[in-house]
């Protein structure tokens, strides 16, 4: 089968690879559709992958072709979508069920082969069926659309009234742009959001962002704008999606008494923590909260279930992200746009 494999820094390949043979209590899934994720930049041009060679790509979908020992036969030619985290379910977090905070974990794509290839041999447990309404290159989105979910799950309060409560968006990536539209969809009726790119403005106002409650970072400062929006109050609910120091200053700065700034996103420079800052988050009791991966425990409330129960509704609209696609062979031009951003870009595809 054909495979994108890393073996260095820089160095990723096209090559002819042995088809994976399946293991007790796995199956074999033939990839229909993969996306690129922001991560898989700095692991291919920057940092590595924690083993090499290694077949990268933990967002994807496809159909089952084959199933190990132990594996209900019920599987075979189903379309699934992955849950990439491989957790031991042994340990204290997955006793109690909260996997993605799994000690000791293995992950498609990263520490184990992933969706960047033709085939690729997945634990029956991660697996979610998918329903004929949900296309391929929309199910390829599963897990950061489960991430946008698993970050909006964090407000401490769950209680209140969405519609009544202001919420904001600092940064507007693929996982940004995403709790936009979940928002939006769960009824927050003032969502600010904070980009800049015209495309990321034209994609928000798409997903229901008024034309006064877009900013673009290079034209204003988002603190002030967001408390004049607010008429001083400040954001009750807001999430740093850039992982930048600038801007985990701004949200802290931009929240309300009482508020809670989530982090999202990854970081890229160092955390700074001034007095000042400090100051803020003590005077105004804030909440800051940390969100990582997405839950999947295979039950219907998890992160993963309800993003399949909103797709299948059709009440959000991630295809509206896809900005690229590409066929599996030209894998290197979507990731030379993103590494590059020599283009606007939200969300990369490969097909198969």
């Amino acid at each position: 089968m054909k495979a994108w494999t890393l073996y260095g820094i820089g160095d990723i390949r096209l090559e002819e690879i042995k088809r994976p043979s399946v293991k007790a209590g796995e199956v074999l899934v033939k990839v229909a559709a993969a996306s690129i994720c922001g991560s898989d930049i700095p692991r291919i041009y920057r940092d590595g992958a924690h083993r090499l060679p290694l077949t990268l790509g933990h967002e994807f979908t496809g159909k089952v072709e084959e199933v190990g020992a132990g594996v209900d036969r019920g599987w075979e030619g189903k379309r699934v979508g992955v849950f990439p985290l491989i957790p031991c379910r042994r340990c204290l977090m997955c006793r109690q069920k909260h996997y993605e905070l799994c000690g000791n974990y293995n992950y498609l794509g990263s520490r184990c082969n992933g969706g960047f290839a033709e085939y690729v041999a997945v634990p029956e447990w991660n697996l979610i069926q998918l329903p004929d309404s949900v296309e391929d290159v929309t199910a390829a989105m599963m897990e950061p659309m489960a991430v946008a979910v698993h970050a909006m799950r964090q407000s401490r309060n769950k209680g209140d009234s969405s519609s009544q409560k202001r919420a904001a968006v600092i940064g507007l990536g693929t996982i940004g742009m995403l709790l936009v539209m979940f928002l939006k969809e769960a009824g927050y009726e003032t969502v600010y959001a904070v980009g800049n790119k015209a495309l990321q403005k034209k994609t928000a106002l798409r997903f229901g962002i008024r034309g006064e409650e877009y900013l673009d970072a290079g034209e204003g400062d988002a603190v002030a704008w967001l408390l004049e929006r607010t008429k001083g109050r400040g954001v009750d609910l807001i999430f740093e999606c850039t992982g930048r120091n600038e801007t985990y200053v701004q949200a802290i700065a931009a929240a309300g008494p009482l508020g809670q700034v989530v982090l999202v996103g990854n970081p890229t420079s160092k955390r700074i923590l001034e007095r000042e800052t400090y100051w803020r988050i003590l005077r105004n009791q804030l909440n800051i909260c940390g969100t990582w991966n997405s839950s999947f425990t295979k039950e219907a409330s998890d992160d993963w279930h309800y993003v399949l129960k909103k797709l299948s509704e059709g009440r959000i609209h991630p295809e509206w992200l896809l900005s690229h696609s590409f066929s599996f062979s030209c894998l290197e031009e979507g990731l030379h746009i993103m590494r590059d951003k020599k283009e606007d870009y939200l969300k990369v595809m490969l097909t198969l």
